[in-house]
This record gives C-alpha cells, structure tokens and sequence, in this order.
C-alpha cells in the first residue's frame, strides 16, 4: 500500500516509490548522546570574544555578545518547570545530507521536553518566514524524511534577512505563531542572520523567541574549536571520493587519460584534500597553498606540466588532478580581478548599462587587463555572469578544470616544439557538486544531525538566545558525544561586502601547518608518479566500514595514525581500512595490513 505524504501544494514524497535501501534507513534510530537519556543540567562556561575586530562586533551586537560557552552534563535538572514550547524550524542555503534528521531531532526532543510541544517548518528557506508561509510538522509526515537526504520535507532558500521591511515582517510571523524559538540550519551566512535577527529581535523588546543556528555546509569550512565539523561534510566527500576512486581505476585501466576533476567548496579547499587523502589523486591542488606560494595561473600549468611529463617517462600518459571549486580566487592575479570586476559590474549596472565582455574589457587597470586578456571568453563571461544571493561569483560556474586543461595542452604544446616532451595528453573535465548535497547521509551524518536537533531544543528550552548547537568529541561513540552551544558572535569578524563593511562569521580554510594538510604533503610525492589509487567504494549503512568517519575530523580530533610503512607496495596502508578503539572510546586509524614498525 503506498502512501503519499505532502507538506505544501508542491512538496511531498511517495513512500512506496522508496528503493530496498529508503526503506532500511527508515528504520534506522540514531543512538543519543547518554547525556540527554537521562536528566541533565547547564554547565556554564567562559565569556567569549569574536574571531576578530572584537570592538566593532561587540558595538554591531550589544545584546548578545561576549556571552558565556555551554555545556550540557548528566545529573539533576534544575531548571524551571518543563511547559510546552513551540518552535519553528527553516532550512537555509544549499543542501547537505542530514537536514531532515536535525527536524527530527528536534522534533523528538522537544516531545520529549513536553508531549504538547509543537514544531512548525518554514516553507522554501527564509523566505517562507518573511511570508509566513508553513506547515506544521507531526509525526506522520516526518516519519518518511528520517535518515533521508534532502531538503524536500520544507523545502530551503538562499533569501537573506536583510532590509527593514523583511525584519518587520519576520518580527511579526514570529510574534503572530507565539514561537518560543527558531532553529535555522544554515551555513556562515545563514549563521550571521541568526545573530543578527535575535540581536533585532531582543532591541525591540521581543525576548520570547530564542534563536539558534544549526552548523551546516558540504564545504566544511564552518568549524572552530568547538564545532569541529559541519554537517554534510562526511556524506558529501564520501560520494565524491567514491566517484574519484572509480576514475583513478577507469584511468589506470584505459592509460590514455588525464581526469580533471572539480569539486564543489567555494571559498575553501576541505573537500578537495579529504577527497584526495581518500583517494591518492596524483594531483591534489589546495587553494589555500597556491595563495601561500603566491602561484600564478601560469605556474599551475607548469607544475602540472611537469608532472605529466615525469609521468609519460614512465610511459603512463594517464591520472587525476583534483581542483578545489574556489581555486581561481585564491590566485593572486585572478583574485584582482575578481575584485575589480565584482566593483565594476555592479558600477555598470547602476548605470543603467549591461556587464559584458565588451564593456569591461576597456574599463579594467592595466593589472587587471593583463590577467583578463589571457582567458578565453567563456571563462570571462562567467566571471561576470550574475551573482548570487550575497554577491559573490558563481564560481561553481566556473569551469576552472577545463581552463587549467587548456593552459597545460599549451605548455606541453611548447615543449614539444622545443623537443623535451614527445608523449600525448588527452583531458577529460568533470565537476562533482550537486551529486554530495542530497544523498543519503551517512551513518555519521545521521547520527550527529539527530544530535544537534537534540541540542538546538535544549538550548531553546534553557533560553539561550544567539547561539550555535554544538556537538563535542565526535571521534568517539555517539553516546560519549558533549552537547553544547557557542554564542554565534564568538566566530565573526568584520568583511567588506559590497564596500561596506559587515559582521559575518568568519571562514575557516586549510590550515596549511594543520595534520590533514601536513600528512598529504608527506604523502603526495609519491602520488604524482605511483599509482597508489585508493577506492574507498560507495557509503556503506552496515558493517564494520559504515563507522569510518571522515579523515580530515580524524586527524584534526588527534586521533592517532599508523606511521608510514616505507615498502612500496604497502604504502597505501598509512590510511585505515577499519577501526577500533583507543583507551578513551575514540575510533583510531588501523591500518589494512598489521605491522610492527
């Protein structure tokens, strides 16, 4: 018997159209951290600061800043009477596997705060809080989304809070449905409206409704030490690496092509080098090492040049090249221009005139010119294509793998007129983004988005306002994990933005001194010539492998790895094929083949 459950005119799902595998993730429960089984209590804290520019963060937010950190522990609760709190729930900016199980998360930790709880989703991301448009959310319809990917349960958008008449309509869709909190899950944008409508909503007296953010981003640069990772992330780079991993099989098999492989993250380079710890891509470009070096286009194309020559004398005219989305914006000459251009199509615009090739190319510095004069037209028509929601370029738009393709068939070009290089190259270009947003989130994603709804009703029943769910010590079991929350304001810093100046929470990149990044640069050596290929194969929901998390959160958790084996042949194995467990609880990295060294 099919069942068709429908949350809006538009959206809804048919039950009996779920795969063998929906219908096993439906049953699935997520197990709790123990805190929350029993009664628990508000340890407080330390006051906090801001990422940076402290004095003018502290003046943009008077009301919620510099408050305390909290930690949730096990024992009496002494608290006020537990009543009935009804909360509503949105959804904002780009997808991430696990958005359902935070719904509900909170969902079930708010019945179990009081059966008369009520929980209301936002329809289509911010918007549908500005046109208070909603459903309520019961037990039925929700029961369909569990452990489900997607965002279709409510739907999301990438609108922006912003001007005085979208406060005052969102003031009056919170007084008018009595919320006792908003949860917005969200990535560092969305995150920096969350503190600025509950910094507006406390300035006009309205100390009901508590806001609080839910860490969410594939990109993985939303962390600090107290979010040690975003949601998504994991899903995310497992279903790239998957891909990645057949390519590196496909490549090795067929010896005549170089893959150029684009992966989604637009400011930061996370997923590019889990992907590439994952996998042993024999090229691993890392942005934020290429603004380091302060690397010219021209010299990425060298570089890999090179490579592709140390590979032809090995007679092997074939292997990866992973390119980080953001790429070209941590490219000293392109990172110019992109900032001229954003300045002047705007200009343009505001003169009632239309951005085009043609009308900027005379318009730009000398600088400028020289960088934009060497691109082929296509890739300039999509730096200047329209921005998006917050006013950055596209730059998923932007097909940066197969400028770089175009770059390396000239030099290599050159060289063999000068006769240094006598093999072939022949590129393929492929981009992997969408494909990670949506899919069923992993048994990590399930679990720890489960446990922030828990800890976002938590933080809404104590009153705490202005704050981000967190989930601490996430390399051990879900039952040892500590939920907390950090006040939003203790991530921001001030940006330029559209030549004003804005508090936004700042971005967290590569941290090139950091162990995920320092042991691929023990590793990548031998990379760019052997082929180490590593294929982590497609998630697994069962077995001894649906447990491995990711090895970025691995490595930057401390959690210890196998030492390098030095035999060739085994030299994949530095990177888990299991895990077990140390003294603490905390999974550790073991190796495929037992070693003494």
């Amino acid at each position: 018997r099919q069942t068709f459950v429908r949350t809006s005119m538009s959206v809804g799902r048919l039950i009996g159209s779920y795969s063998d595998l929906e219908h096993e993730r439906l049953k699935y429960e997520p197990p709790l951290p123990s805190i929350f089984e029993e009664e628990w209590y508000v340890e407080k804290g330390d006051a906090t600061t801001a990422a940076g520019d402290v004095e003018l963060v502290a003046k943009k937010f008077p009301h919620i800043f510099g408050k305390q950190t909290i930690t949730f522990r096990r024992g009496e609760y002494l608290g006020d009477a537990k009543k009935p709190l009804r909360v509503g729930v949105v959804l904002s900016g780009g997808q991430a596997a696990g958005g359902h199980n935070v719904i509900a998360g909170l969902f079930d930790a708010l019945k179990a705060w009081h059966m008369e709880s009520t929980v209301i989703g936002f329809l289509g991301g911010p918007e549908g809080i500005i046109r208070n448009q909603f459903i309520d959310i019961t037990d039925a319809p929700l029961s369909v989304y569990r452990n489900q990917g997607g965002f279709d349960m409510i739907g999301s958008g990438r609108t922006k809070i912003a001007t005085e008449e979208q406060f005052k309509r969102t003031k009056q869709t919170i007084v008018d449905n009595n919320l006792d909190g908003l949860v917005i899950i969200g990535g560092d944008d969305s995150n920096t409206n969350a503190a600025v409508l509950a910094e507006e909503l406390l300035k006009d007296g309205i100390t009901k409704c508590k806001v609080v953010g839910v860490p969410k981003t594939i990109d993985g640069d939303l962390k600090n030490q107290y979010v040690e990772i975003s949601f998504g992330f994991d899903s995310a780079t497992k279903v790239y690496s998957n891909l990645i991993g057949n390519i590196l099989r496909d490549a090795a098999s067929a010896r005549k092509y170089y893959h150029f492989i684009r992966l989604m993250g637009r400011a930061a380079s996370h997923i590019t080098l889990e992907c590439g710890l994952q996998t042993h891509a024999n090229v691993v470009l890392v942005g934020e090492e290429v603004k380091q070096k302060q690397q010219t286009l021209k010299e990425i194309a060298r570089n890999l040049a090179d490579v592709v020559m140390e590979r032809w004398s090995s007679n092997k005219n074939y292997g990866a090249v992973l390119v980080p989305e953001g790429l070209i914006d941590f490219v000293p000459e392109v990172n110019v221009l992109i900032k001229e251009l954003t300045k002047l199509t705007q200009k343009i615009i505001e003169e009632g005139g239309t951005p085009t090739v043609e009308a900027i190319s005379p318009r730009l510095t000398p600088e400028a010119k020289e960088t934009w004069m060497h691109m082929p037209k296509d890739i300039k028509e999509e730096l200047i294509a329209e921005r998006d929601d917050h006013g950055n370029i596209q730059l998923s738009k932007i097909e940066t793998e197969k400028l770089l393709i175009l770059m390396v068939a000239e030099e290599l070009q050159e060289r063999k007129k000068n006769g240094t290089y006598k093999g072939t190259f022949s590129a393929v270009s492929h981009f992997f983004g969408y494909e990670g947003r949506c899919c069923l989130p992993t048994v990590f994603d399930s679990n720890y988005t489960y446990a922030l709804g828990w800890c976002a009703s938590a933080l809404i029943s104590q009153g705490y306002t202005g704050y981000m769910a967190t989930v601490g010590d996430l390399t051990s079991r879900p039952k040892n994990w500590i939920p907390g929350g950090i006040p939003l304001t203790l991530m921001m810093n001030m940006e330029d933005r559209g030549g004003v100046l804005k508090p936004v929470i700042k971005k967290a990149l590569v941290d090139l001194d950091g162990r995920p990044f320092q042991t691929f640069e023990e590793q990548r050596q031998a990379w760019k010539v052997d082929d180490l290929y590593r294929d982590p194969g497609p998630i697994q929901f069962a077995g001894l492998t649906s447990e491995l998390i990711n090895i970025t959160l691995l490595l930057e958790s401390g959690c210890p790895l196998h030492r390098k084996i030095h035999r060739k042949e085994s030299f994949h194995t530095i990177f888990y094929g299991g895990t077990g467990e140390d003294g603490a609880g905390r999974r550790v990295v073991v190796p495929q083949c037992a070693t003494n060294d």
